[in-house]
């Protein structure tokens, strides 16, 4: 057997995640959606964006009521050259030939009516070669026979023999704005044309949308399914522009055909704001509406990681028919995505302005306005409820169908849910609120200072809010020296605007704690485990009473503001140990029987300081290795590996995480979440709906790799350990190598050599690198390294390069005292 034939299937029987290929994975990713949704009831079309979409073969769309399918893959294309913008505009002529004759106008009679101007560079004769030259001239591409230059593939001329009139220009106008040459991102430069179904009955709201690849499966994407009527862009959205472009391309001048109708209420505008550009749509409106115009641009893509401030953020501007302007915003309170609340002073025209806050403008600044009278609700009290008992908050807005609004508070839930009205009028936004088991209570006012202090008993949860400028709410308990009393606020993160701040005193007056922003943190990494959140306005304090007496919590609104939307939960009790969990990445792609790393971060509460093991929840023939979080480690690598066959091409995973509290066995959902960057710096973890897991076939039986020995593996501080790996022969794996990926500091692997039935290799950790009692996985990848072989005309070169073949199991170790090894 060759070498080559035997390092494939040693690659197989070692349960490798990806095939051959080198160490930077190519992972199909998707860029941005456009449209970001759609309309129930209807059928249409989305250009996905991104890189490695090749092969494209499967859509999933979480939730029920939607189907997608791929209608076609296109591959990059930086810029036209001359011949194939000569076919293009030799096309558009023929579409518009034919649009022109079935509206009973012909083109030599429009053109009469254009003004004289000197011809376009476009329009000057061609100096095209011989079709015989073309039709050898590399990178172009022709029908060998004719010569004939065909029209590259790209989603702006897909199905060009159907467009109007206006998508005509549409076209037209988008060329004219890229003529300039261009710099191509890689990340989004490769489309898939898809269909998208949604069923009438389809639930409203936010869906996810992956693809399959050869590559693998795709990131999650946002995909909105909507009530109203949508509408995409068409350029030129300026008026004053419109008889100027479509002559570049021998189109008539049709001022009058072509002006854009303007729309009618309700609708949905779907746009890309690209460099330079901005936006504009009509639409009707009488005298007295109550209009809610929201724009969604972060809500549909987060973060972008090369974008300053790392997000499209949107402007929404509303003019009348004379152009004045009625109304602008930049953002809703402490969200960057504007939504514009406006009383229409009379009946009329109305246009509305989309741009970028400092006039950027990429493919992926892609958004949804929705333009209606829909409900909005605006502040909402209180914030939530007691689990198992009924709950309805009080709500004002606009257009709201009731002034009530009734919470869920079934048991089961998550802590965080949301609500909504479904009327006549559409669906309102969604409004956030908590479900917790502790007694409650509302605020009574007045209670600013600790002589008219509102006494409550502990441990408890107190709904309130900061109902002026200035207003202070001060809540009074009584305590046992040596006693430990949390105060936490759960405000911003439930969407109200205020901005907390918690302090802690004695009977005397004396400050013993106090807290502004509680920004949560996690592992080594920094992550935010709450997703998009970046200004962290919730505050959090701990503290041991010196004394037994009366204790105060004092809250307020750190920057002074206060209305009857500065709602609050304040929780004032004992610890309660508790924790929540995140992964990533929410997409996982694997063959039958492979291993792939994930990594598991935990958000410890109120100081719990236990293991955590982690399960894989109704997922047989899964298998989960490293599973235990360490005592005190917030941020863990673990690895899965699939069975060898699984139904379906992919599936919808779900792990959860056990720990002791108290002596009671408390279980939590392990969140998917993607690891997002944002402005080249900051990372987030933003929450997906759901794990999915691809899991291709396998062709070869793989056989069980183990550690053998007990585990976790203990290695003497400033010392090493022997660790064996057995399942194969190992004569195979004499050009197998093996090194750690991404350990502690302090710790490496060396000393690989052939086993009895596997390999075998010594861990070192470096004296004083980590303390007795650190425990952690450690990741240890597989590859080996050649020298690429050498293409025709090329140079040769020896530097080898590395190919990645796998990982093994997660391999638990822990340090301990060298003298006790």
């Amino acid at each position: 057997m060759s070498l080559i034939r035997i390092l494939a299937v040693v690659a197989f029987a070692l349960s490798a995640a990806t095939a051959w290929g080198q160490s930077r994975v190519r992972e199909a990713h998707i860029g941005y959606l456009y449209p970001g949704g759609g309309k129930q009831g209807t059928a249409f079309r989305v250009t996905v964006a991104g890189q490695y979409l090749r092969g494209a073969r499967e859509v999933y769309v979480s939730g029920a009521g939607v189907r997608a399918s791929v209608i076609k893959y296109m591959r990059p294309l930086r810029n036209l050259n001359r011949d194939q913008r000569e076919a293009l505009q030799k096309q558009i002529r023929e579409v518009s030939d034919k649009r022109l004759a079935e509206m009973g106008v012909s083109r030599p009679a429009a053109r009469r009516n254009q003004r004289r101007r000197p011809r376009s560079r476009d329009a000057r004769p061609s100096r095209k070669k011989p079709d015989s030259e073309n039709a050898k001239t590399p990178g172009k591409r022709s029908n060998a026979t004719t010569g004939e230059v065909k029209v590259p593939d790209h989603p702006l001329f897909y199905d060009m023999e159907r467009k109007s009139l206006r998508e005509l220009v549409h076209v037209v106008a988008s060329l004219q704005s890229t003529r300039g040459k261009r710099q191509l991102n890689r990340q989004l430069a490769e489309w898939v044309l898809i269909k998208v179904t949604v069923d009438a009955d389809a639930p409203p709201g936010d869906r996810e949308l992956r693809i399959a690849t050869p590559a693998g499966l795709t990131n999650p994407m946002v995909f909105k399914v909507g009530v109203f009527p949508e509408v995409c862009e068409l350029e030129p959205n300026n008026q004053k522009a419109l008889p100027d472009l479509p002559r570049l391309q021998g189109l008539p001048d049709l001022r009058g055909l072509l002006k854009a109708k303007p729309h009618d209420l309700p609708v949905v505008f779907n746009g890309q704001v690209l460099p330079g550009d901005v936006d504009r749509f009509r639409f009707r409106a009488r005298h007295g509406q109550r209009l809610v115009i929201e724009a969604q641009a972060r809500k549909l893509i987060p973060y972008l990681a090369d974008a300053v401030p790392g997000w499209f953020q949107a402007t929404l501007a509303l003019y009348d028919a004379e152009g004045k302007e009625v109304a602008f915003v930049d953002d809703y309170r402490f969200h960057p995505d504007p939504i514009l609340l406006c009383w229409i002073p009379q009946d009329g025209e109305y246009e509305l302005e989309i741009r970028d806050a400092i006039y950027r403008g990429r493919e992926d600044f892609v958004y949804r306005i929705t333009v209606g009278e829909q409900p909005f609700i605006t502040q909402m009290f209180p914030l939530g409820g007691r689990e198992g008992v009924k709950a309805v908050a009080s709500v004002k807005g606009w257009n709201l169908p009731r002034t009530r609004l009734p919470l869920d508070t079934g048991a089961g839930g998550t802590f965080i849910r949301t609500a909504s009205f479904m009327g006549k009028k559409g669906l309102s936004n969604a409004v956030t609120y908590a479900v917790d088991s502790l007694p409650e209570c509302n605020e009574r006012e007045f209670n600013g200072t600790p002589e008219k202090a509102q006494a409550v008993d502990l441990p408890v949860i107190i709904n309130g809010r900061i109902g002026k400028a200035g207003d202070v709410d001060v809540f009074s308990f009584q305590g046992l020296k040596g006693g430990k009393v949390v105060a936490e606020v759960h405000g911003r993160r439930l969407n109200s605007p205020v901005d907390s701040l918690l302090r802690l005193t004695d009977s005397s007056g004396r400050m013993l704690a106090w807290n502004d922003d509680h920004v949560v943190k996690e592992g080594h990494l920094h992550k935010d485990i709450v997703g998009l959140t970046t200004h962290h306005a919730d505050s959090y304090l701990m503290a041991e009473l010196p004394g037994d007496g009366t204790y105060y919590v004092h809250l307020s609104d750190s920057q002074h503001q206060g209305s009857g939307a500065h709602g609050y939960r304040l929780r004032i009790t004992p610890p309660q140990p508790d924790f929540a969990l995140r992964m990533t990445p929410s997409s996982l792609n694997m063959r039958g029987g492979a291993i792939v790393p994930i990594h598991v971060h935990v958000l410890r509460k109120d100081g719990f300081n236990g293991e955590i093991e982690v399960a894989a929840k109704d997922a047989p023939g899964f298998e989960i290795s490293g599973g235990r979080i360490p005592a005190g480690r917030d941020h863990v690598r673990i690895t899965l590996k699939a069975p060898r066959k699984v139904d379906g091409p992919s599936i919808a995973l779900e792990l959860e995480g056990r720990a002791q509290v108290h002596g009671k066995t408390v279980s939590h959902r392990i969140v998917p979440a993607e690891d997002m960057m944002q402005a080249f710096l900051y990372r987030h973890l933003v929450p997906s709906q759901e794990l999915r897991v691809a899991v291709r076939p396998v062709r070869w039986r793989t056989p069980s790799i183990e550690v053998a020995g007990d585990l976790p593996v203990l290695i003497p501080a400033g010392g090493t350990a022997r660790v064996r790996i057995k399942g194969w022969r190992g004569r195979q794996l004499k050009n197998i190598k093996l090194a750690l990926k991404d350990p502690p500091a302090g710790v490496t692997l060396q000393d690989v050599s052939l086993a009895l039935r596997g390999l075998a290799f010594r861990l070192k950790v470096e004296k004083g690198a980590l303390p007795v009692g650190y425990a952690d996985n450690l990741i240890v990848e597989i590859y080996r390294e050649s020298v690429p072989r050498r293409r025709k005309g090329g140079k040769a070169s020896n530097r080898k390069q590395r190919y990645t073949i796998g990982v093994l199991p997660a391999l638990p170790i822990e340090i301990v005292d060298r003298r006790g090894a």
